[in-house]
């Protein structure tokens, strides 16, 4: 297993990164809110985890090791397989699903694309003691963009995609405006949002 790769972020599209390890380009599949982290032309660290098929070899990587330890918990719940284990960590953060699961709220687990409530029911089922408790701190319950400052991290996360910065600027001032008085969503969600407006 490859646990992690360390090297110069080489380029970034909407759902992964390529980063250079010795002259090699690795190919890694990540959330959003990882992909918004890297920054094309900085060297990173990215827990990793390789996930093999018959017909392919694919790297997913992680914003820190707890993240790639839920990916693979996921998996062992029948019907969930790396994509989906992805768009879960795309849509909650990992402690966020601790919490989904512990308390048993379908609803949280419905928003992730795919999964429906049937599903949403065995994940609760099937991992209910195999993710471990939710953390006590207070904070962790709370989304990601609640807590930290979200307008950068959506703004690095455009002009790692390739966007210019006042491109960047015009959208996180669009998405703003649009969730003006609201709680925030996730960062996945913001960035998204955020690339809807600059594809129109």
């Amino acid at each position: 297993m490859i646990a992690f790769v360390s090297g110069k972020v080489a380029g970034a599209g909407p759902d992964g990164a390529v980063i250079d390890v010795g002259g090699v380009g690795l190919s890694v599949q990540c959330t959003p809110a990882t992909l918004a982290g890297l920054r094309v032309g900085d060297r990173a660290h990215v827990p990793t985890s390789l996930v093999v098929r018959e017909d392919s070899l694919t790297l997913y990587g992680f914003a820190d090791d707890d993240e790639r330890t839920i990916f693979g918990l996921l998996q062992t719940a029948s019907g969930v397989g790396p994509r989906l284990a992805l768009a879960m960590l795309a849509v909650h953060p990992p402690n966020a699903l601790r919490r989904a699961v512990a308390a048993e709220d379908l609803n949280a687990l419905t928003k992730v694309p795919g999964i429906g409530k049937k599903g949403a029911q065995r994940i609760v089922l099937e991992l209910k003691d195999r993710l471990g408790a939710p953390a006590d701190d207070a904070e962790a319950f709370v989304p990601a963009a609640r807590t930290l400052p979200w307008r950068d991290q959506v703004h690095a996360g455009l002009t790692n995609l390739g966007w210019s910065g006042r491109d960047a600027d015009a959208a996180v001032e669009a998405v703003a405006a649009e969730i003006d008085g609201q709680d925030a969503p996730d960062i996945a969600t913001l960035l998204k949002m955020a690339m809807r407006r600059l594809s129109r």
